[in-house]
């Protein structure tokens, strides 16, 4: 089932998506390939610590985090991974590790690899490890309204 606060927000604002269920998978490699998406056009959330407050990252499924690049991206923020029991209280309507990169709707800021705007569709995690929303990458965009930067590298 998506996240109702995602659900509500899409439905509200009139957002262009598909939703798609899948057999329950955890990474996101994974859920691409159970959801029958390429690993590219898969976005995963990461979450962050930046000076000590939570923040998503979101990239195509095959990058991972340059906590350094990233660092001098935000003009030499202190940039960590989140433990999990750091944000597991944040996303009431998600199972742990499967929130949607819709950090707007949980307070916190969102962050995104400028490579997935080549995508003309992304596909993401919807709040539970067995739905995935696809839409166009401009409609997330739009919705999500994240700060494009370039920080990630393949694994």
């Amino acid at each position: 089932m998506l996240s109702p606060r995602l659900h509500h927000f899409l439905d509200e604002r009139h957002g262009h998506y598909t939703a798609l269920t899948h057999e329950r998978t955890i990474t996101a490699d994974q859920t691409a390939a159970a959801a029958n998406i390429g690993s590219r056009h898969f976005a995963k959330t990461v979450m962050l610590k930046v000076d000590g407050k939570l923040a998503m990252m979101v990239m195509p499924a095959t990058y991972r985090v340059d906590l350094l690049r990233l660092s001098r991206a935000m003009g030499g923020n202190l940039v960590e991974l989140a433990q999990e029991d750091e944000f597991r209280d944040a996303f009431p309507d998600c199972e742990l590790g499967a929130m949607p990169p819709f950090g707007n709707l949980y307070g916190m800021p969102v962050y995104v690899d400028s490579r997935l705007t080549g995508q003309a569709e992304i596909a993401f995690n919807a709040g539970s490890h067995t739905d995935v929303v696809r839409m166009p990458y401009s409609e997330f965009e739009r919705l999500a309204q994240p700060e494009l930067l370039w920080l990630a590298h393949v694994m």
